[in-house]
């Protein structure tokens, strides 16, 4: 199988869990080394890899073919820009960039390159995540009247990370989990024709945004996008109303938690989820109420990789384009505007 050697942009907590044990349980990929400003870190875990003292080390070395930019959000255009033009393919964090006209222009640069951009949006390979779209697609449901999908937690401290902390571009829980919510009903319903959003700051000190509700107008339906640091006693994190019936499921996959206790993604188990967090589907049938728990499809942010290495060696799509992350920061854009207009913005 062909290789691509790749570069991490930085070796911290995205790198060490969300990137590097995929590139190395691919046989497609070989970890080539990472930006390290200060720390030297990347040895001690893959004795091969290269520390860089900069980003134009990694742009200059010619064996790099694909480069991770998992930086702050602030810096991803800039980075993924000089990337691009170095010629080498890039893989981008959500969110994609802090504006529409960035990630438009990344889009253009990409294809004038002739090089490969894609967005890190792993949630869609959770397995929660997939269960839900499974039970939707299915069509047990019917025509769809109401969709939630909530990312809460509870946090009421100040993150240590001063850049997620700090107003500026990027900056705020609507660029840190609301990428992760719009993409996922992107992937499912396509574009909406409006959006109304109220984005507030709860946390005492808090200078940026830490909660959210994003509607979503479709010509059928409504998809309510939520997220907040405020939430001790969580419900189900996606329920689905429609006019057969109700799914329900809890936001349990497992990856993240597996990856931060130090386990690999090759384990047989990995990304399966406890029988007790099964969703319930809630449907008609014959005219006759049926309840049932519904298997939860094992999840795998390997499958990203996959298509990243197909993408490169055998020209296909990215399994998510520049145009899915272009369309993010749409949504993103009009949800900021909606909520300081306090009106409903049509796209």
């Amino acid at each position: 199988m062909q290789k691509i050697k790749t570069a991490l942009l930085s070796f911290g907590m995205s790198g060490k869990v969300f990137h590097a044990p995929f590139l190395e349980a691919h046989s497609g990929f070989t970890i080539g080394g990472a930006w390290e400003r200060s720390k030297e870190e990347i040895a001690k875990q893959y004795p091969d890899a290269k520390r860089y003292t900069s980003l134009e080390a990694i742009l200059n070395d010619p064996s790099i073919e694909l480069i991770i930019v998992n930086t702050p959000t602030y810096t991803h255009y800039d980075y993924a820009k000089h990337s691009l033009l170095a010629g080498k393919h890039v893989v981008v964090e959500k969110a994609f960039t802090t504006t529409v006209a960035e990630a438009e222009e990344l889009k253009s640069i990409s294809e004038k390159q002739n090089k490969k951009l894609a967005v890190f949006q792993n949630r869609r390979w959770d397995s929660d995540f997939k269960t839900v779209q499974q039970v939707i697609n299915d069509g047990k449901l019917g025509e769809l009247v109401e969709v939630t999908f909530s990312f809460d937690r509870f946090n009421p401290l100040l993150s240590p990370k001063q850049h997620k902390e700090t107003p500026g571009p990027g900056a705020g829980v609507v660029n840190d989990l609301g990428p992760h919510l719009i993409d996922q009903a992107l992937v499912l319903f396509g574009m909406p024709e409006a959006v109304f959003a109220d984005i507030a700051i709860t946390r005492k000190h808090s200078r940026v945004d830490d909660y959210f509700e994003i509607l979503l107008y479709y010509p059928q339906h409504r998809v309510r996008l939520k997220a907040g640091y405020f939430v001790k006693e969580n419900g189900p994190a996606y329920i689905v109303h429609a006019r057969n019936g109700s799914f329900i499921k809890s936001r349990s996959d497992r990856q993240e938690s597996r990856l931060l206790a130090g386990e690999k993604p090759t384990l047989a188990d990995w990304g399966v989820e406890p029988e007790t967090e099964q969703g319930i589907l809630n449907y008609l049938k014959a005219g006759e109420t049926v309840r049932e728990k519904i298997p939860t499809l094992a999840g795998n942010y390997l499958s990203f990789y996959e298509g990243i290495h197909r993408s490169i060696v055998q020209n296909e799509a990215t399994p998510v384009t520049a145009q899915d992350g272009l369309n993010v920061m749409k949504i993103i854009e009009a949800a900021l505007r909606s909520s300081e207009d306090k009106t409903i913005i049509d796209l």
